[in-house]
C-alpha cells in the first residue's frame, strides 16, 4: 500500500449521539463528500466494528455512518426489551438528526430486519442493501439457529471471531437474550412485502445461518424485482472478510447498475437449483498481502491495542471523546495494513 493510498483509508472519525424515547444510540462518521451517504446497522450483540474493513471502501464513494444501538457497542441498553420497529425508529431518528437525503440504508444480520422495517415505514427511502438476512422462516428454533451460527463460524476469519466474543462480552448475555426473541420471532418476510426501495440481498457461501433457498424464499416477498448475490468463500460476516467486493456491490447497487460488473466472471444459477431465485456467484477477489516488516506489524498491534483500550475507557465513562480517540487510533492501526484484505 503506498502513502496515498494509505491516506485514503485514514478516516477522520466523528462519533456523534442520537437522542431516542428514553435511549440513545452511538453514531460512527467517516467522509464528508460523495454523491450519497450509507447508513450501516450490525446484528445482534455486535457493534459497529464488525464495518471496520467495509466502512474505509464506502466512504470513497460517500459519508458512512455506522449506528450502535442500545445494549450493543457499549451503549447503555434500556429497561426494557426494544422491539425490532424501536430500534428501526432510532435509525430513522439518525437519519433526520443526521440531515441525511435518501441514504444507502445497509443492514447486516439482525440489522437486516431493523433496516426492512425502516425501510417499510419510509417509501422515501429508495435503496436498501440486505447482508445475510435473518431469520430463515423454516426455523425459527433458538437450537437450529446456533448450530447453524457456529458451523458458520468456522469459515469466520480470527479477527471476526475475536470481534465476536468481544462484542458479546461488552454487550452481556442478560440484555443480548431480551432482545434474541425478538430477532427469533420477527417476520421479516412480512415487511419485505411493504418495501417500495430497490432492494439487493447479499450472503456468502458458506452461511449456514442465511441458506441459500431461504434467500431465494424471501426474496420473492419483495413487491419489486430484488438482485441476490453469493459471494464465494464468504460466510456471515461477508461484508468484514470481503469488503472489496460487498462495497463494489453497495455502489453499483446504488447507482442502479447491474450488481456484477463485465470484468467479474460470474455465474448466473438456474432458476431451480436457486430455488426459483436468480442469485449472481460473484468469486472472492485476490487478497492484497501486506508488506509490513516485524517491527512495523507489532508497531501496529499495540497501537490498535491502545486505541481499544481508550475506546473502552470512553464508553465506560460515557465519553464520547474518548471512543472517537480510540476509534481514529485503531483505524489508522488497520491502515497501516495490519488487518488488510
Amino acid at each position: 500500500m503506498t502513502k496515498s493510498e494509505r491516506s485514503e483509508l485514514e478516516p477522520d472519525i466523528i462519533v456523534r449521539r442520537i437522542q431516542g424515547d428514553g435511549v440513545w444510540a452511538r453514531v460512527s462518521s467517516v467522509g464528508d463528500t460523495g454523491e450519497r451517504p450509507f447508513i450501516l446497522v450490525a446484528g445482534i450483540g455486535v457493534s459497529s466494528h464488525y464495518f471496520e474493513q467495509l466502512a474505509p471502501h464506502l466512504m470513497q464513494y460517500g459519508p458512512v455512518h455506522a449506528l450502535d444501538l442500545p445494549g450493543f457497542g457499549g451503549v447503555p441498553h434500556a429497561r426494557h426489551a426494544l422491539s425490532i420497529g424501536q430500534f428501526a425508529e432510532l435509525v430513522g431518528k439518525a437519519i433526520d438528526d443526521l440531515d441525511l437525503v435518501d441514504p444507502v440504508i445497509v443492514g447486516h444480520s439482525m440489522g437486516t430486519q431493523i433496516c426492512t422495517e425502516l425501510a417499510a415505514a419510509r417509501p422515501e427511502l429508495t435503496t436498501l442493501v440486505l447482508i445475510s438476512p435473518v431469520i430463515d422462516a423454516s426455523a425459527r428454533g433458538i437450537p437450529v439457529q446456533a448450530f447453524r451460527f457456529l458451523r458458520a463460524g468456522l469459515h469466520e476469519p480470527f479477527r471476526v471471531q475475536l470481534l465476536a466474543v468481544v462484542a458479546y462480552l461488552t454487550c452481556g448475555f442478560g440484555w443480548f437474550f431480551k432482545i434474541l426473541p425478538r430477532m427469533m420471532s420477527y417476520p421479516i418476510e412480512r415487511a419485505a412485502s411493504r418495501v417500495r426501495a430497490s432492494t439487493l440481498v447479499i450472503r456468502g457461501e458458506h452461511d449456514a445461518v442465511c441458506p441459500r433457498p431461504w434467500v431465494g424464499q424471501l426474496s420473492r416477498t419483495f413487491t419489486r424485482a430484488v438482485d441476490v448475490v453469493e459471494i464465494e468463500g464468504a460466510a456471515h460476516s461477508v461484508m468484514h472478510a470481503h469488503a472489496r467486493e460487498v462495497a463494489g456491490l453497495c455502489v453499483r447497487h446504488a447507482n442502479g447498475a447491474p450488481t456484477t460488473s463485465v470484468d467479474e466472471p460470474t455465474v448466473r444459477l438456474d432458476r431451480e437449483r436457486a430455488d426459483h431465485a436468480s442469485i449472481a456467484l460473484v468469486p472472492e477477489l485476490p487478497k492484497q498481502e501486506a508488506s509490513l516488516s516485524l517491527t512495523e506489524t507489532a508497531t501496529a498491534v499495540i497501537d490498535e491495542v491502545k486505541g481499544a483500550v481508550i475506546e473502552f475507557r470512553g464508553a465506560r465513562t460515557d465519553d464520547d471523546q474518548l471512543v472517537e480517540l480510540g476509534r481514529e487510533q485503531q483505524a489508522e492501526a488497520r491502515a497501516r495494513g495490519l488487518h488488510r484484505e
